[in-house]
């Protein structure tokens, strides 16, 4: 069975716990969702199928996550990346390569990377948007930290907290590696 024919199949039995979670009656849900009694009845039975317009009113009924509802087992997978699927960012400065380490919806909010410099090299991204912060983790190596006005050296095991909505930029003496997160503001 493929992916689409188990969140299917999963769904309306997903839906009936999360409508009895909430103590609430078919009726109920009907009045919170605007769809019909009848038609939650059916849809908890597997007997209908909701359009993505009716799932998300029930979602929003219910208040459980739309997304969340939907996976195939939601609060037990573990989602890996193996280190060749990593997806790799090189054109933001000389002799820096960037690894992604969080997934695509953080951008913007809570973003990780790994960030491997050779001899030399460098990381000079634009600023950020207002507010935003990076805290940079020295692995391995030693980074030379400019954020605005001020500058830094920082050696493995150094860690270093500093304002990233304005121009700021990594420069490795030698080899280097280091983890960064970067908040939004």
């Amino acid at each position: 069975m493929d992916k689409p024919d188990v969140i299917l199949s999963l769904l309306p039995a997903r839906l009936k716990q999360a409508r009895q979670a909430q103590g609430l009656s078919l009726e109920a849900v009907a009045k919170l969702s605007g769809v019909s009694r009848s038609m939650v009845s059916q849809i908890e039975r597997g007997e209908s199928s909701p359009t993505v317009s009716t799932l998300w009113n029930l979602t929003r009924a219910l208040q459980v996550d739309f997304a969340g509802l939907l996976e195939d087992q939601p609060g037990s997978q573990i989602e890996v990346l193996r280190a060749q699927e990593v997806p790799t960012i090189e054109n933001r400065g000389a002799g820096c390569t960037i690894r992604i380490l969080s997934p695509p919806e953080d951008a913007g909010h809570h973003e990780v990377y790994e960030l491997r410099f050779a001899e030399g090299g460098v990381l000079d991204p634009a600023p950020h948007a207002r507010g935003t912060q990076e805290n940079l983790t020295v692995i391995e190596g030693a980074l030379t930290v400019v954020s605005g006005e001020a500058m830094d050296r920082l050696d493995t095991g150094e860690t270093a907290r500093y304002a990233a909505d304005v121009p700021h930029s990594l420069r490795a003496d030698g080899l280097a590696r280091a983890f960064l997160v970067v908040k939004g503001g």
